[in-house]
């Protein structure tokens, strides 16, 4: 029989944004209390698994979700750049409510394809850096278990298109909860399961901003 490996994608937990900034690829964007809370519980949840490489995007939020997962295995995290948030021209934004984007004028000229979107990075690209990073880290981990890194819209939608799905989709149906963890299960090299989980789910409070 084929070797069983999971890779687990780990969005990051709740980030310090009081003027609710769409902070996207930004610098400077760092774990609230309660996002620190969040990583130490995650790394609770997987302490007995047989986790044996881990990767995260370079996004401070990203790497500080990670620690206490490294702290834990004493293993070393490989930053990577194919985990990082989808590029997004409204970085910087306000989303006050969730519809700053849509108040403005100017912005419209940017919303004419949802599809694409027209106002980021192509969805079918983060499909491919998305896969290509999870297939690096499933050889790293052959046999084991492999915990990357990354943020809400990469993440949702390689499991988009791992399960076949289109990759348009309403940013308030995503199911990828801060913390939470999307697993992918391989026999060999063939995908033949995805799963979900929210290890600090309760600690989850108002939604947090889309893509984030």
């Amino acid at each position: 029989m084929a070797e069983t490996t999971v890779v687990h994608l780990l969005r990051h937990g709740e980030v310090h944004n009081p003027a609710n900034i769409l902070y996207g690829r930004l610098p400077g964007y760092h774990l609230s209390e309660t996002g620190k809370q969040m990583a130490e519980l995650v790394a609770k949840s997987v302490a007995g698994r047989d986790v044996t490489a881990l990767f995260s995007s370079p996004l401070e939020r990203a790497q500080e979700t990670v620690a206490p997962i490294a702290s834990s295995f004493g293993l070393e995290v490989t930053l990577d750049e194919r985990l990082i948030e989808a590029e997004n021209i409204f970085e910087g934004v306000s989303v006050a409510g969730g519809n700053g984007v849509f108040r403005s004028p100017r912005h419209y000229r940017h919303l004419w394809n949802p599809l694409r979107p027209s106002w980021g990075e192509r969805y079918t690209d983060v499909v491919r850096r998305m896969k290509s990073v999870i297939d690096t880290a499933r050889d790293a981990a052959r046999g084991h278990e492999a915990v990357l890194v990354s943020h809400q819209l990469p993440i949702w939608i390689i499991r988009l298109a791992a399960e076949g799905r289109r990759l348009p989709h309403d940013p308030r149906r995503r199911q990828c909860s801060l913390a939470s963890l999307t697993s992918f299960s391989f026999e060999g090299d063939r995908l033949v399961s995805v799963g979900y989980s929210e290890p600090a789910g309760a600690l989850v409070g108002r939604p947090a901003v889309p893509g984030a």
